[in-house]
This record gives C-alpha cells, sequence and structure tokens, in this order.
C-alpha cells in the first residue's frame, strides 16, 4: 500500500504541475496563431482544466474500473461547485457581469438533466457517451461562435487577458505543450493504478474512491484558479472555470467510460450522486444567474456551499462504512 499511495501523491503534484504547463503552452500557441483571448478562455483554457479529469477517466476505463471513472466525472461536479466555489466565494463574494456566463449556467443545468435521463436505466452505454460527446462538440461550435462575437465585449475577454500568457514564443509554447500533455498521461496513469489498487486492499467501493480522493485531486486546479481570480477580483473568471470544467466533466469525462468500457452503474449512482450533481446545479443556478440583476455568490452563500461539501462528503464516509 505504500507504493500505491506514493504513487497516488506522486501523481497528483505531476498532474496538477503538468496541467497547468498544457494549459500555458496551449493557451500561448492559440495567441500566437491569432486565436481571440475569448476564445482560447473559452475553449483551450476550459479543456485543460478538464485534462486531469479525462485522463483519469479514460486510464481508469481502460483498465477495467469505470466505477472509478463516472466518480471522478460526478465527484468533480459537486467538489467544483460546494469547494472551489464555497472558498472562492469566501475569499470575495462573486460577481457575475459575462453575458456568456448567464448564457452557460442553463446550459450547464439542461446537460447535467439530460446526463441524468441517459443513465436512468442504470447503465453507461457506448451509444450514451457518442451522444455525450456529440453534445460536447455542438457546444464547442456554439462557444468557438459567441467568443468571436463577444471577444472585445463580454466581461470575460479582458479578465482572460490578463490571464493569458504573453509574448511565448511558438518554440516555447509547442515544448510546454508537449512536456504538459506528456506528464499529465503519465502522472494520470499513476493515479488511477494506485487509486484502483488502494480500493481493492481496502475493499472500499472504486465509485467512492472517484468521488472523493480522485475528485477532489483533479480539482484543485479549478480550486487554485477561482482562488486567484478572485484575490484579484476576476469574478466571471472565478465562476466561469468551474462552470466551464462542470460543461467538460459532464459530456466529456462522462463520456469517456462509456465509450471504452461500457457498464452498468453502481445503484448509488442515481440513489445519491446523480441527484446530488443535480441539486447542486440548481442552486448554483439560482445563486449566480440573477434574475433581477447582475447573478451573485456572496459569502453566506458560499458558506452554505462549502457545507454541502463537508455534509457530503460525510455521507460518502457513512455509506463506505
Amino acid at each position: 500500500m505504500l507504493v500505491d499511495s506514493v504513487a497516488i501523491i506522486a501523481g497528483f503534484i505531476l498532474l496538477i504541475w503538468s496541467a497547468d504547463r498544457f494549459i500555458m503552452g496551449a493557451a500561448a500557441t492559440a495567441r500566437n496563431l491569432d486565436v481571440p483571448p475569448l476564445v482560447i478562455g473559452l475553449t483551450i483554457v476550459g479543456f485543460g482544466t478538464s485534462a486531469p479529469e479525462m485522463m483519469v477517466a479514460g486510464f481508469a476505463a481502460y483498465d477495467g474500473s469505470p466505477d472509478l471513472a463516472v466518480g471522478n466525472a460526478l465527484g468533480s461536479n459537486i467538489t467544483n461547485i460546494t469547494l472551489v466555489l464555497g472558498v472562492a466565494s469566501l475569499v470575495a463574494p462573486l460577481d457575475v457581469h459575462s453575458r456568456i456566463l448567464k448564457k452557460e449556467l442553463p446550459i450547464l443545468l439542461l446537460v447535467t438533466l439530460m446526463a441524468m435521463l441517459l443513465i436512468y436505466d442504470t447503465t453507461l452505454s457506448r451509444f450514451d457517451g457518442i451522444i455525450l460527446l456529440s453534445l460536447l462538440a455542438a457546444l464547442m461550435w456554439w462557444v468557438t461562435r459567441q467568443g468571436i462575437r463577444d471577444n472585445q465585449s463580454d466581461a470575460l475577454s479582458a479578465e482572460y487577458i490578463e490571464e493569458l500568457p504573453e509574448d511565448m514564443p511558438m518554440a516555447k509554447a509547442a515544448f510546454w505543450l508537449l512536456v504538459g500533455l506528456t506528464l499529465l498521461t503519465v502522472s494520470s496513469k499513476m493515479l488511477a493504478w494506485g487509486a484502483v489498487n488502494i480500493a481493492t486492499e481496502l475493499g472500499v467501493y472504486e465509485l467512492i474512491i472517484g468521488l472523493t480522493i480522485i475528485a477532489i485531486g483533479t480539482s484543485l486546479p479549478e480550486l487554485a484558479a477561482s482562488i486567484t481570480s478572485a484575490l484579484k477580483n476576476e469574478h466571471d473568471l472565478a465562476i466561469g472555470n468551474a462552470v466551464g470544467s462542470n460543461l467538460f466533466n459532464t459530456l466529456g469525462v462522462l463520456a469517456i467510460p462509456g465509450i471504452i468500457h461500457p457498464s452498468v452503474l453502481d445503484e448509488y449512482v442515481l440513489k445519491r450522486d446523480m441527484p446530488v450533481v443535480l441539486g447542486l446545479t440548481i442552486v448554483l443556478f439560482i445563486m449566480a444567474y440573477g434574475f433581477r440583476g447582475p447573478g451573485r455568490i456572496n459569502r453566506l452563500e458560499g458558506s452554505i456551499l462549502l457545507g454541502c461539501f463537508i455534509a457530503y462528503q460525510c455521507l460518502l464516509f457513512f455509506t463506505a462504512i
């Protein structure tokens, strides 16, 4: 178990660092190719923040552990809403001004409901995975179109411009893109391998490991990014990181085990985890949308979200034992 623990810890460290290098390299490459900053932020950065979840889900499903992959997808969504946005809004109340973000919030709610309906038969089939990936492709087309149209006028644009790397030579950008992608692959394999071994040795369901250790670990880049954004008063970016990541998790990460290793889902996915994801997404929509003006997640609401995170982890603990 010592070797497995070392693999998980080393995997997390490498995963976080390589995800940052991958995003930096990809964003700089796109910027050198004159891609609008808002498009880079909404697509490349959005994909990059979910790259750890996608890689871990892919290796877990390939190794015959689809429950770990499903737990990673759902657990990351729960962590992003409760822990990431809860902590970020305690640092600074988060205001929503971006028109694109206000459009993404109801889309996230619709996508979550659709995913729940797809797996209502307790199976995650290859056909389900194809539907989810097709929806992701359609979403990326829509986001790109919105980003090109609103590149200068949307509140998110200025915040992305502040964060994207400037004046990085193409050779250096390509180098970090390649290094980040390579280490993402290696660290994800280490993490999935160690997690499966520990779950087996402890007799804990792989779903629980995916919902807790793996989900929290792969959400650390979003947590760091959102706290940094909150400190810089980049409120739309702080919320946008979480919303974009959840869209990729639901449509991309959840699709991967369906395509690679179709399976019958653990009964708790539908009885416990998916309803929690849907309920929290509804809460996020109500808090952040702003029906009578700009949306806002204040410190009290952030405390409630953080309390939900603690309560859910306790629920998982008592379920496991």
